[in-house]
């Protein structure tokens, strides 16, 4: 048997190396230290094989720890991704087909509803069908007091993390047959928002609303919906936002004293598209270092 590590000495614990990335949503090879997305460590039992699933934002952070994940479970995967992340999402294209399995790669913006049509008619087309929509992407920015934010800069959070969704879902929900799955990233800051992120947690917020409402509807479809709700993630996001102080600190404040790594994040992802949560739907995972939600 091989004994539990202590969650707290597991990863690189604060201060983090100063460093700021612009524009976003950030490069991982330009991240000190570099992030774990499960490439050395996650080893799949077939819990997903068969299966296909479509992961916006699968190009890096979450995404790519998920993408690993479900590939090396038996799941061909589709990702999503900004046009200029191309070098990100072919490193994880590639650790998706030394699993054996294949990785369609659907560059473009989701702020753009054909976007999401095209990504949903895509992976449809190279899979041959869709049983796992993971709705992944997301971006947030630095926010001054008193809603001092642009109205334009508050279009594109709410456009990429709000509306790009149900636009896929929307699409989506044709190809969903029952026993498929619908899995959301929310966020701690659904529960516990930052004033510095006033925009971007009232759509994670609102996301836990569209969890709880979709999974309902398509309870009756025999679809599942649930949500994952992550704590401090060190993704390229992070350096990204504007937080060039609060990075040294990143993840200080919960209970296991770091950030957490893309990698600790995949095992709920395939606990929520695998046959173990048949039973489990409207339900947010936490994975937040032990901060409450």
């Amino acid at each position: 048997m091989t004994p539990n590590t202590d969650p707290r000495t597991k990863y690189t614990q604060p201060p983090m190396p100063e460093q700021h990335q612009d524009p976003q949503p950030g490069d991982t090879a330009r991240m000190t230290p570099a992030p774990d997305h499960g490439e050395e460590t996650y080893r799949g039992s077939g819990r997903l094989s068969g299966q296909r699933a479509l992961i916006t934002g699968g190009d890096s952070g979450i995404g790519r720890a998920v993408a690993i994940a479900y590939a090396r479970e038996g799941a061909d995967v589709a990702i999503s991704y900004l046009a200029e992340e191309q070098e990100d999402a072919a490193a994880t294209k590639s650790l998706v087909e030394e699993a054996g399995r294949t990785c369609a790669t659907l560059p473009g913006d989701l702020r753009n509803e054909q976007d999401c049509i095209d990504a949903v008619e895509k992976t449809v087309a190279e899979l041959g069908g869709l049983d796992v929509l993971v709705l992944n992407a997301g971006t947030q920015s630095e926010r001054a007091p008193d809603a001092q934010i642009d109205r334009d800069e508050v279009l594109n959070v709410f456009t990429t993390n709000l509306v790009a969704p149900m636009v896929l879902m929307r699409e989506a929900a044709p190809h969903l047959e029952p026993g498929s799955n619908v899995i959301v990233t929310a966020s701690i800051q659904s529960f516990n928002p930052s004033p510095d992120l006033l925009d971007y947690a009232m759509t994670k917020a609102a996301l836990v609303a569209f969890t709880k409402a979709l999974a309902e509807q398509q309870g009756k479809r025999g679809v599942r919906v649930n949500a994952v709700a992550p704590g401090p993630i060190w993704t390229p996001l992070i350096p990204a936002t504007g937080w060039d102080e609060k990075v040294v600190h990143f993840g200080e404040d919960t209970p296991l004293g770091r950030p957490g790594q893309p990698a600790e994040l995949a095992g709920a992802y395939v606990y929520l598209a695998s046959e173990e949560a048949s039973y489990v739907s409207g339900a947010v995972v936490p994975v937040t270092g032990g901060k409450p939600l």
